[in-house]
């Protein structure tokens, strides 16, 4: 028998049992409950938020706000721009050690989760409990690149499923080192930066591939707080958290104990860099944006155009270093106008304290700032900026001669302390070797333009010293008066009109009355002298006022107008009346290099541009220019023709075949012929005598026979021009004061402009061989009388070569010695003395 006692232990073992049982079958169930419900509400939320989140189609199609970039014609980058600093790069692109330095930053586990981290989470979870904070995050690299990339920054449950879901569609579509890439494309690293290579070029000013593992470190540390934890916004902390990379770096084994060390000793510097370019073109980059948006609309400054200009990148350098050259020398003739400050410069300051004293001053186009450090007899030792010690000698100093308050220099130099002292901060220029010039920023300014005389193409062009201190491109928008540079055209008129190159005018006094104003109208040559009968070519090379004028009246000026307009001039800016003859019309410099280039390509009608294609995104082009090119061979554009297509000229095949691969010209790309051949060629010549022996004789040092040009010089001095060609380029370089006033005594076109011309010309021409046009079957050369412009006899002693146009020969006459008065009749009776 069973003890009753043993029997009551047994049924209470098993009710217990029992209740056991039921409480794990109910805890069973209400866990499977749960996680029912939780799945039904995942999926709830899932088929709720589905339609907002976006499709693999559209992640994998997704087009990155990249800012406009403006290249060279050669590929070379001159500028991005847009509201996002950003330089798409593959996987591939990105240094090992980049990579390296995010993930432990951000997310070590990353090659080893599928997009959430629930060791991160848990241990997340845990430090924000104990530390009673949410310091600590867990969002994984995924997450961050689904919530940069697709999603809004709002921390709300909707946004933070969306990115759960997001996270784990992407893990599914994409690999790892593509959603590494996106990530390092997309992340936000203050000061208007996005992506690792833009925010490589803003601190550093470096491309991806050169940084430091400091560098990649400090990089590493800002995405946790960009606009705080930036170098520039605050070095302390920059650095600090670029400590905390670096030591994770260690743990993970990325670096070694040696590394971590030289990383943590690099100095962080506060200083933004401009994106990195390789053509220094900003003038030409405005003037792409304003088309492109123009064109396109503010989007296309973020759309990921792509455009290619017509600058040539060696050409583009020449330019700038000519002008800023030219507005240095003159600024230096006009005298010293002091240093920028004074500063105490504490005994044994030593490099950094240097830098810090001139941080208020920075760099203006090729000069720097440098506070000068110590001053001996006659030379001075200063610290640049950014770039340490440089010494000026005394060929640097002597011309600082005092600048008075009546516009005139002082007294020269007989030491270097009359010019500096220490502490004082100034700008200068130097070389490698570390020798600096004593330099001041120009008060006056310049432009140059250049362009391809066959189709107009831009190949160089400035604005002005620095386009970042005042952003006013005086080659595209300063209207100012071409003087004498504007003659050219009206003699062109009168060789249309019956002159020759040998006609005789009077270089004399003249008085013009007009009932309108006060007092006569009384011009007068830049020399105030008169020589008397002249012949036109004489009076181009030397620039006459009074025969100009006298041209003008015999051929009515209305008459020029219309002859000027086919050069591309605007009949508005143009007055009507005999000022007209000294170019008192409003032009831009390149509106004046435009007319020129006419007479450098044989009489054609070009128009000017820039933009030589466009490319979207998707690196399509959706744009390519079409100028009317000079086709000499081609015949009128309004000769009817059977072929679509005109055969185009060897020379201008080769250089359309850089344009493009195309060899045929088509009829409507044809330039219209303006002036004849004859007359062109005539021009060109008279105009290669004011470089041989004229106003523009400083241009022979380059030694060329094929260069011709004018100088220009207006009324007290207050513009100076040069407008030179040779076959293959013309250059128009303009100086002058932005608020109109004289550039100072003896400053004129053949001083003050035409050395930035040589300048130029001797790097554009540089291996370029001489090509001289052939002359044209309706031109001949005759012998004429130097005095007269006649015919000459045999035994005219005084007898010169001229060219003619056949249909425009001159008269017969007796010799006549240069210099004697003519008398009636002297000239044959077949020119007119004025």
């Amino acid at each position: 028998m069973h003890s009753p006692f043993k029997l009551g232990k047994t049924r209470e073992s098993f009710s217990v049992k029992w209740n056991w049982f039921r409480i794990g079958v109910g805890a069973a169930a209400c866990v499977i409950g749960v996680t029912l419900l939780a799945a039904l509400g995942v999926a709830g939320a899932y088929i709720f938020l589905a339609p907002s989140l976006p499709s693999t189609a559209d992640m994998r199609n997704v087009e990155l706000a990249v800012p406009l970039r403006v290249y060279t014609r050669g590929g070379q980058l001159v500028a991005q721009i847009g509201e996002q600093r950003r330089i798409p790069v593959t996987f591939e692109q990105i240094p090992v050690h980049v990579r390296q330095a995010f993930l432990a930053a951000e997310d070590d586990r990353f090659f080893r989760h599928h997009g959430i981290d629930y060791a991160g989470v848990l241990r997340a979870a845990a430090v924000n409990l104990f530390t009673g904070n949410r310091a600590q995050g867990a969002s994984t690299i995924t997450m961050q690149a689904a919530r940069n990339m697709f999603l809004t920054q709002k921390r709300e449950w909707r946004r933070k499923l969306q990115e759960v879901f997001l996270t784990y569609r992407m893990e599914r579509e994409f690999t790892k080192e593509q959603i590494l890439a996106l990530y390092l494309n997309v992340i936000f690293f203050g000061q208007r930066s996005y992506g690792v290579a833009a925010a490589a070029e803003t601190y550093f000013g470096k491309s991806l591939a050169d940084l430091t593992i400091g560098e990649a470190a400090l990089l590493a540390g800002i995405p946790k707080a960009p606009t705080d934890m930036n170098p520039i916004a605050s070095p302390q902390r920059a650095r600090a958290r670029r400590g905390y990379v670096v030591r994770r770096m260690h743990q993970l084994g990325f670096i070694d104990a040696a590394q971590a060390g030289e990383a943590n000793a690099e100095e962080v510097s506060g200083k933004p860099n401009a994106p990195l370019h390789d053509v220094d073109a900003p003038y030409v980059a405005e003037m792409v944006r304003i088309e492109l948006t123009s064109r396109y609309g503010e989007a296309a400054l973020n759309a990921g155009y792509k455009v290619f200009t017509t600058i040539d990148s060696r050409l583009q350098a020449a330019a700038n270093r000519a002008l800023r050259l030219g507005l240095l020398e003159y600024d230096r003739r006009r005298g010293w106008r002091g240093p920028l400050a004074q500063v105490d410069v504490p005994p044994g300051t030593d490099e950094a304290g240097l830098n810090d004293l001139l941080v208020p001053y920075e760099p203006i186009g090729n000069i720097e700032p440098a506070l000068v450090t110590e001053v001996a007899a006659r030379s001075a030792r200063v610290h640049v900026k950014g770039e340490g010690s440089a010494q000026i000698f005394w060929d640097g100093l002597s011309w600082a001669a005092p600048l008075g308050t009546d516009e005139r220099r002082g007294p020269a130099p007989k030491s270097a302390a009359d010019v500096l002292a220490r502490g004082d901060v100034v700008y200068v220029v130097t070389n490698r070797e570390r020798i600096a010039q004593l330099v001041q920023l120009p008060e006056a300014q310049g432009a140059l333009v250049a362009l391809d005389p066959d189709d107009g193409a831009i190949a160089a062009l400035i604005g002005g010293f620095d386009y970042y201190t005042y952003r006013y491109n005086r080659a595209t928008q300063a209207s100012r008066q071409p003087g004498s540079g504007f003659k050219p055209f009206l003699y062109s008129a009168a060789l249309d009109d019956g002159f020759t190159a040998a006609s005789v005018i009077l270089d004399a006094p003249i008085v013009m009355d007009d009932p309108s104003a006060e007092t006569s109208w009384r011009p007068e040559n830049s020399s105030r002298e008169f020589s008397g009968p002249m012949r036109l070519r004489e009076a181009l090379v030397r620039s006459r006022n009074l025969v100009s004028i006298r041209i003008l009246r015999d051929l009515g000026v209305d008459a020029l107008i219309d002859y000027a307009a086919r050069f591309g001039f605007p009949r508005e800016s143009m007055p009507r009346d005999l000022t007209l003859a000294l170019g008192t019309l409003q032009a831009t410099p390149l509106q004046v290099a435009t007319g020129f280039a006419a007479f450098a390509n044989g009489g054609y009608r070009i128009e000017p541009y820039f933009i030589d294609r466009i490319e979207n995104a998707a690196g399509e082009v959706v744009y390519r220019a079409e100028p009317k090119e000079v086709c000499a061979a081609c015949g009128a554009p309004a000769v009817a023709t059977d072929a679509p297509y005109l055969d185009a000229p060897a020379p201008l095949q080769a250089a359309a075949s850089m344009r493009g691969g195309i060899t045929q010209l088509p009829a409507d790309r044809v330039a219209e012929r303006i002036i004849t051949a004859e007359n062109a060629y005539i021009m060109d010549d008279m105009m290669a005598d004011v470089i041989r022996r004229g106003t523009g004789r400083r241009a022979n040092v380059l030694n060329r026979s094929d260069i011709a040009g004018k100088t220009g010089t207006t009324n007290d001095a207050k513009d100076a021009w040069f407008n030179g060609f040779s076959r293959d380029l013309v250059a128009t370089v303009w100086i002058g004061y932005d608020q109109e006033r004289s550039l100072g005594p003896g400053e004129e076109g053949s001083r003050t402009a035409v050395p930035v011309w040589v300048h130029f010309m001797r790097e554009a021409l540089k291996s370029v061989p001489q090509r001289t046009r052939p002359r044209p079957e309706g031109v001949i050369e005759l012998r004429v009388s130097r005095g007269s412009g006649e015919l000459a006899t045999a035994d005219d002693p005084y007898a010169i070569s001229e060219l003619f146009m056949v249909d425009h020969l001159p008269g017969s006459g007796a010799p006549h010695a240069p210099g004697t008065p003519l008398q009636p009749g002297d000239n044959g009776g077949s020119e007119p003395i004025f």
